[in-house]
Parts: structure tokens; sequence; C-alpha cells
């Protein structure tokens, strides 16, 4: 876009560039601000040029700083400080019901439900990394072939979680409509894979529970005890038990700890508090799907669980209390089976998940098209929210990881 162009573009929007970017001068404490959009380095997309003054002691001085836009993070250059902004979604074109872990090895590493992608490859549950959660570079597939402990099915929801010394997966293993769908888990050395296959944990028929996906490992030190715990359940109950302490098998009986309202299972401890986040509604039904997350919080990770009112979620039809919606008009429906919740170096929660594009529902072979998006967490008293618990759009404040 050459200025002349760019000069009309910016006088017909008048504010609302303002407005979109005003995250700009702001963080920069500049005053009397003008903030306009170019393309500095000629890749294709709009850099920020932001100019004003500052004021600094008794001396009012001229700034102007420069934002290079990298695949929608915002890097302000000459200061080494990285990405500062960055846009939605943080990864595409798919990497349904993620799972996102800090590893070893300083990397962020984000893993995917099997899908194939606009490439044409079928990836067996895809990896992607990244330094700052925002720039994110693929890595490969979790699996050099698929588990051979179930004769059909995808492998689902994948939950990753680095312990003892190793990186084990708990996955789904299911087709559409499954009479006896399971949970299996792999274990890798490395955070990239290749995941080794250690078989079925438990399907439908043998743990009792229909539609036995969507798993979670949960961890908590009870009197100075570490204490496994594997959730999952999808729409018959959402139900945990305990693990052995090499994660390879169960001990005891399973307990239930919400209704049929929920899947994808996630529980976050903070403060003495447990808190439930739950996905209700339709996840694969491109731009109509109905998709979202409800959450609850409890005092123990076998509940109850119970809503901003009191309600406990046990019982079915109990659906706990907002947290993350769609809206058509921002563009995104469908946002839930969220990851681990992420803290960064400043001890910020990030709340990291997939949702569907309104203009980009479907992917080529028709399946719907899930890339990620991520959302500060804020807290008021002891709930958690999104701001107006919708995805966040234009220009956010990115993560603060230390190099």
């Amino acid at each position: 876009m050459n200025r002349s162009i760019l000069s009309l573009f910016c006088l017909i929007i008048g504010t609302g560039l303002m407005a979109q970017y005003h995250h700009f001068d702001a963080a920069l404490g500049l005053q009397h601000a003008d903030v306009t959009t170019a393309d500095i380095d000629n890749d294709g997309d709009l850099d920020i040029i932001a100019s004003g003054v500052t004021k600094e002691g008794t001396e009012i001085v001229a700034k102007s700083f420069v934002y290079k836009n990298n695949n929608g993070a915002y890097e302000l250059q000459g200061t080494g400080k990285g990405a500062t902004y960055y846009q939605n979604p943080i990864f595409e074109p798919d990497l349904a019901d993620p799972t996102v872990i800090r590893a070893a090895d300083g990397w962020f590493y984000a893993y995917g439900t099997q899908n194939t992608w606009p490439d044409g490859v079928n990836h067996l549950v895809p990896i992607v990394k990244s330094k700052n959660l925002i720039q994110w570079q693929f890595v490969g597939n979790a699996f050099t072939s698929r588990p051979s402990w179930k004769s059909a099915g995808g492998i689902w929801a994948p939950d990753v979680t680095y312990t003892l010394g190793k990186y084990y997966m708990f996955y789904s293993v299911s087709t559409w409509g499954d009479a006896n769908p399971g949970i299996g888990l792999a274990i890798a050395d490395s955070p990239a894979g290749p995941f080794v296959d250690h078989g079925k944990l438990f399907d439908s028929q043998s743990i009792g529970v229909s539609n036995s996906i969507d798993p979670f490992l949960f961890q908590t030190t009870v009197a100075d005890t570490l204490q496994n715990y594997l959730y999952w359940g999808s729409f018959f109950g959402i139900y945990g038990i305990q693990l052995s302490s090499d994660l390879k098998s169960t001990v005891g009986t399973k307990f239930k700890i919400a209704g049929n309202a929920f899947e994808a299972p996630y529980i976050f401890e903070k403060d003495g508090r447990f808190y439930f986040f739950g996905s209700l509604g339709t996840c694969c039904e491109g731009a109509n799907s109905k998709y979202h997350v409800n959450i609850a919080v409890g005092t123990s990770p076998k509940g109850p669980f119970r809503d901003k009112a009191g309600n406990s979620i046990m019982a079915d039809g109990q659906v706990g209390s907002q947290f993350l919606i769609g809206n058509k008009n921002l563009g995104w429906v469908g946002p839930g089976h969220n990851s681990k919740i992420v803290t960064d170096d400043a001890g910020n929660h990030y709340f990291i998940y997939h949702a569907i594009s309104v203009d980009k529902p479907n992917l080529p072979n028709g399946a719907t098209r899930r890339p990620i998006l991520m959302d500060k967490i804020n807290w008021v008293s002891v709930w958690p929210y999104i701001i107006s618990n919708v995805p966040g759009k234009g220009l956010l404040k990115a993560p603060v990881i230390n190099p």
C-alpha cells in the first residue's frame, strides 16, 4: 500500500485506526501521538509507526517508535524486548483441542488433535513450538505411526505433562459416535517426540463411562505427597480416577465431578481452590458452532464444584458459570477445549484454546478448521474472567517471557 493510499485510508477510518492501535502510544507514554501504519520492511503486512512527545524531567522530547509486524506479533524495534503485542489467532491453520507446556529446553510446545491440514498431510498429533507464545513454528508429529491397540479412530485431545523426567501424553482414540472409545498413554524423552505408545489405559467398556475421551492429567501435592489424577469425559458425565506413581495404571475406583453438560475437563489450582473449566455445546459445526467454556470452583480436586450462584455442577443439566463464548460479529465462534493455563514470567495467567473463524470455518477436506487463540485471564475476588467473555480482538498485550 503506498503512502498516498494509506493516508486516504487513515482519513476515511479516522478515529477507528487510533482506537485500534491506541495501545502503542499508551505503552510508550507518548503524548499527542500520531499512530499510523506502513509496510516498512516490504514484506506485505502493515507495520506501526508511533510518533509524539514524552516528558523527560522538565523537558518535552520528540519520540518516534517503530513496531514491525511479524505474523501478527508486533516487535518494538531497537529495544531487544521482542514482541510486545499480538493478535489472535496465535497459530493456524489448525491445532484443535490444544495442550501447551513449557518444556525443559525453555520452549513452549503445543500439541493438537490429529487432522489433515491444507498441506494434504494427515498429521498424527501435530506439534508446534514458540519462545514467546506468539510466534510458532511447526516441529513435526508426535507419532510416527498410529497406536495399534484400537483398530479404528483418530487420535484426539492429547494432554502432555512433563513429569518424572519425561513427557507423558494421555490421548483419546475415537470415531464419531464411537460405542467404545478409549484413552491411551505415550511417553517421550523430548517434547518434540517421537512419543512411544504404551497402549490403552482404559476404554468405555472397561471403565464404565460412555464416551471416554478428552483426558487431562492433574497433579497436586497432599501432605508432601504428589497425587496424580486423570480426569476425562464427554457429555456423559465428567469423571476422575487416581493414577499410580508411574502414571501407567489406575488406582482405586473412579469418582464423578460433573454432570452431562460438559466435555474436555480441566482443573486449575490457585490459592487453595480448584477451578473446573468445561466445554459445552457443539465443537465441530463450522461457523454454526455453539462451543463455549463455563467454570465452577471447589475446595477439593474431587469436588463438589459450584457455580457463582452456589449450584453444584454434579447434577445433569447444571452448566456452571459463563467464562468464554463466541461472537460472530467479532469473527470467532466455538471457543473451547482449552489447554493448561500458562503462567508467564510476570505471574499473569493466559488461556489458550481453539476457536473457529467465521470467515474461514473449514479445512479443505470439509472438517472444521480450529486455529488456536490466547487471552489473558483476569481475576476479581476468587473468580477468573476474560474481558467481555469473548475472544480477544485487535492488539493484545503479549505475555512476559524472559529470555
